[in-house]
């Protein structure tokens, strides 16, 4: 037995036993030595047993130990230790078989060795911990769960410690015992101590110890339990790393492969319930899958195993509509439910969770049978749910919106009040700032509205305003759900209260929960699909405050911006942490699926570090709008705060354009209000084949009018226009206005220089912020790539940039050229930092799913709108982008801007030149040249040898007028030339 304790060689364990099963068989029954043989020899069994999991050594085990009991007199020295030995033993079965008598005999066992052992016994310590460990089993495998039980357990662990020197070999067990029993009290500063005594457990464990996996499993379990009770993302992605960790240290074959497999398919799914991460949901799936695989049939762990597969699988279809996924969830659901034994306590969420499988997929295929088997199973499970029961307003909840589906299917009004009385009941019973109360109000008020609807009754309508309302403005529960609250009371105002000063509360309390609903916790692809779900909200909101004659509220939810007042360290800090969580963002989008283990370890390393970036992002906002000024930071700004930092010549304009009205504000320097122009004509019913023509007449014509803007002489210049449109106004060529007729031509390009800006806030910043030109970066680097890969031949890019270069290198102004193959991304990225302008002249994809991946084509590679945000380019001054699709928006996003130009501006440049669509390869050299010349023929004598985009708007508008003039009509093929041409900025 030295031996194998030396070697841990399994070999040398069987010779022990061997050696010492002969010893006993020689030993007559009278043999003084004869009990202490057979305690040594169930010591060595139950050894081999804790190896290999053998039954039939675990019972000779007993047996021996039983017999050595039986032998030892009282008041033997040896009674304590052959008490706490049998008493282990026995424990090992229970664990193994279940069986509570076991238990039941394992307690007794180590309580009398207990009591036997006088205050400084050098065995007290292992004792007390045996002994709280078999109270602890008895804790949770019972179904009363006696508190009693765990408070002992907690003592005796707690002395066992105390007892335990540092250096010990079981301190590092003796820690982890102690934490398993904390974590059950339900107590979070227990839970806190069971998390430190685990953590510590760990570093006390050296690399290659056989527990290490598991000490690694038990703190992650800890962890996400902390998560589960107080939503820190921290607790989770460490849970998951751990959990990663100790699947990476556990065999092939190994006994607890199957549970730590669905541990982290539990961790998983949870983060993936709270970021959407749908590589979350995947890894989960796989987890569970082959958790399922590697537990047998007939195995107690099945049941929970399909129930766990089930729930991934259902998320996931929940998430992106695949019917076969609600399918296999079904099918695990069900059978998960067959094999659970009648009286279980987990039988009555196995059927909540069948409830909602059955009851989504009939919402997908409208087959009644499902309906039917998903009530019956949801109250099924609340027969089964004590009326105290935490779960059971869930439920209720749950059985509420199936009721509903069979009232909108076979509308019987029973059905409807039956679902409204049910949801009523478990908002009743849901306890004071629970999250799922928002929920409730939510859904009740869905239902009350519906209820109106079919009944009139007028006392419901405001019962659903009420409980919209309620829940829009409750500063607890998932925001996104509150939003959807906030919208549907001010809709329910707006048709049938539209005079309600409320109206605007609503609309207030939307834009607010809009912004929180795309957190920074969240992967970049969540956060762009619930930017897709709120686009409209801000238009939405501006057309019900110009219907209230409330154009200061208009203007404020227009101008939603972000990052735009910053000062000093903490700025910076504040940016820096933006960027960073941004790349985080990004990082998760990346599939996972072939990595290794040690590659997800070193991934959720990475997510770990953003949910304490995104952590320290909260704290860092918390701060700054503790500074004075800084009250409102990344909320809309009031918009008297937009008036001094106005262009001093021009207009800026917003056209605000929803499907009720149209409107413009218009912002003038030395103006102390907003100017209101309702712009009664124009529609999104306009036709497109005349939208040239619509635009001039029913909404160009009208501002200027209003404003007293006239044709421009030859001999002035002409006034500026910064045109800020929003929805689907921002698709349109506002710029182009105007009536272009055989006859004669009346458009905007003879009144005014027009530019674009995505929102008010982003050129009052340029005003703001000006600054002088860096004469170490003052320069222009441009590059051509004609044929980049999978996109059509552009020859005239390479005698663009060169008519280009010539004009710079005549003036003896700062520039480079590279192109087609001599330049890659990094290249063009780090050309970016070291010239204050640059010139674009390549393919472009616009990425209307991810407008973040829109993306300049190169013969190597591809240069993607993110990596540039990422690049601090505080020296841009001019990008000019002579691509395709560069400032065309996303139609899903109609009030973001989210193009290529806009992402230029929000990358550092003051100002951008970008295209609409496609240009004709022909025209573009010509047009890049004159713009160029107007550029450099208009510089500043003062400002030395710089390059300067200052001009860039009037330098557009000249090269496209020139380019007017070559093309001789306005044919709509000429339209098409000169159109596309756009300019952004300041």
């Amino acid at each position: 037995m030295e031996q194998y304790e030396t070697t841990s060689d399994l070999d040398d364990l069987a010779t022990a036993v061997s050696t010492l099963r002969r010893a006993v068989e020689l030993t007559p029954n009278n043999y003084p030595d004869m009990a202490s043989r057979l305690a040594n020899l169930g010591t060595s069994l139950w050894s081999r047993f804790e190896q290999t999991g053998d039954h039939q050594d675990i019972a000779e085990a007993i047996s021996a130990e039983q017999r050595a009991l039986e032998l030892t007199p009282e008041g033997h020295p040896d009674m304590g230790e052959r008490l706490a030995n049998l008493g282990t033993s026995i424990h090992s079965r229970f664990e193994h078989t279940g069986d509570l008598q076991d238990l039941a005999q394992a307690i007794s066992m180590k309580q009398r060795a207990l009591e036997l052992t006088p205050e400084g016994h050098p065995d007290m310590a292992s004792r007390l911990a045996g002994l709280g460990s078999a109270l602890w089993s008895r804790f949770v495998d019972e179904q009363s769960g006696d508190f009693q039980d765990i408070a002992e357990a907690i003592s005796c662990q707690r002395r066992s410690l105390e007892l335990t020197p540092d250096g010990h070999p079981d301190m590092a067990s003796r820690l982890g015992n102690l934490a398993t029993s904390l974590e059950n009290t339900g107590d979070l500063q227990d839970l806190a101590e069971a998390i430190s005594a685990e953590q510590r457990a760990v570093e006390l464990t050296p690399e290659g110890h056989p527990d290490m996996a598991s000490r690694l499993g038990n703190l992650a379990t800890s962890l996400h339990s902390r998560f589960g009770d107080t939503g820190d993302l921290q607790d989770l992605a460490e849970a998951i790393s751990a959990e990663q960790r100790a699947l990476e240290l556990t065999p092939e074959g190994h006994p607890d492969m199957a549970w730590r497999l669905a541990a982290l398919g539990s961790s998983l799914w949870a983060r993936f319930d709270r970021t959407g991460d749908v590589q979350d949901i995947a890894g989960s799936i796989s987890a569970n899958q082959r958790a399922l695989e590697l537990t047998p049939d007939g195995h107690p762990g099945r049941a929970v195993r399909l129930a766990d597969l089930g729930a991934s699988l259902w998320s996931r279809s929940k998430r992106t509509g695949d019917l076969h996924d609600l399918v296999e969830a079904i099918s695990a659901q069900q059978r998960a439910v067959e094999l659970t034994p009648e009286g279980h306590p987990g039988m009555a969420w196995r059927l909540v969770a069948l409830g909602s499988s059955l009851s989504a997929r009939f919402e997908r295929t409208g087959d009644l049978q499902d309906l039917a088997e998903a009530i019956s199973a949801q109250q099924r499970a609340l027969d089964l749910t004590p009326e105290d029961h935490p779960d059971i307003a869930r439920q209720l909840s749950n059985l509420a919106v199936s009721f509903q589906f069979r009232f909108e299917h076979a509308g019987d009004l029973q059905d409807l009040s039956e679902s409204v009385s049910t949801q009523q009941r478990s908002l009743e019973l849901t306890p004071a700032g629970h999250p799922d109360i928002l929920v409730g109000l939510h859904n009740l008020g869905r239902l009350l509205e519906s209820h109106f609807l079919h009944t009139g009754d007028i006392h419901t309508l405001n019962e659903a305003v009420s409980k919209f309302e309620t829940g829009a403005t409750t500063t607890f529960g998932q925001p996104d759900i509150g939003l959807q609250a906030a919208k549907h009371w001010a809709r329910l105002l707006e048709k049938y209260n539209p005079g309600s000063p409320d109206i605007l509360t609503a609309y207030n309390s939307a834009i607010r929960l809009t912004a929180l609903t795309t957190t920074l916790d969240q992967v970049l692809e969540n956060r762009y699909s619930q930017l897709v779900d709120t686009s409209g909200v801000a238009l939405q909101a501006a057309s019900a405050a110009f219907a209230l004659d409330r154009v200061d509220k208009a203007l404020e939810w227009l101008e939603q911006d972000d990052l735009r007042r910053h000062d000093g360290h903490l700025a910076d800090r504040f940016s820096e942490l933006s960027r960073k969580l941004e790349g985080a963002g990004s990082v998760r989008i990346a599939a996972r699926s072939e990595m290794s283990t040690s590659e997800k370890v070193s991934l959720e390393d990475q997510a770990r570090d953003h949910v304490r970036s995104a952590r320290e992002w909260d704290d860092l906002l918390v701060k700054i709008r503790a500074t004075p000024g800084f009250e409102r930071f990344l909320e809309p700004s009031p918009w008297h705060i937009l008036l001094p930092y106005l262009p001093e010549a021009g207009h800026a304009i917003i056209i605000n354009v929803d499907a009720g009205r149209c409107d413009a504000i218009v912002l003038s320097a030395g103006r102390s209000t907003p100017h209101h122009i309702p712009l009664t004509n124009f529609s999104l019913e306009t036709s497109v084949q005349d939208i040239l023509q619509g635009l001039w007449t029913d909404l160009v014509k009208p501002v200027l009018q209003a404003l007293e803007i006239e044709v421009s002489l030859s001999n002035y210049p002409s006034p500026r226009i910064w045109w800020c449109p929003t929805g689907p106004l921002s698709f349109l060529p506002i710029h182009a206005a105007g009536i272009y007729a055989n006859e004669g031509t009346e458009c905007l390009l003879d009144y005014a220089v027009s530019s674009y800006t995505p929102t008010i806030a982003a050129l009052t910043d340029r005003v703001r912020n000006a600054r002088p030109i860096e004469k170490a970066t003052s320069g222009l680097f441009m590059t051509c790539q004609p044929n980049a890969p999978s996109a059509s031949h552009i020859p005239g890019t390479t005698k663009e940039v060169q008519f280009i270069d010539n004009l710079m290198t005549k003036e003896g102004l700062r520039s480079e050229r590279l192109e087609g193959s001599t330049i890659t991304p990094a290249i063009c990225l780090d050309s970016m930092e070291r010239f204050n302008s640059i010139h674009l002249a390549c393919h472009a994809y616009q990425d209307a799913t991810n407008p973040l991946e829109s993306r300049f084509l190169f013969h190597k590679g591809s240069l993607d709108l993110f990596t540039i945000l990422q690049r601090n380019l505080k020296d841009a001054d001019l990008a000019f982008l002579s691509a395709c699709q560069t400032g065309t928006g996303s139609e899903k996003l109609p009030d973001e801007a989210v193009h290529l130009a806009a992402g230029m501006l929000a990358a550092g440049y003051r100002r951008v030149v970008a295209t609409m669509w496609a240009i004709r390869d022909k025209h573009a050299p010509h047009v890049a040249t004159d713009f160029y010349q107007y550029l450099l023929d208009h510089r500043d004598p003062g400002d030395g040898s710089g390059f300067d985009g200052t001009h860039s708007a009037r330098a557009l508008h000249h090269a496209t007028q020139q380019l007017r003039i070559r093309l001789g009509n306005n044919s709509d093929e000429s339209l098409l030339a000169w159109i596309p041409y756009v300019h952004f900025g300041y």
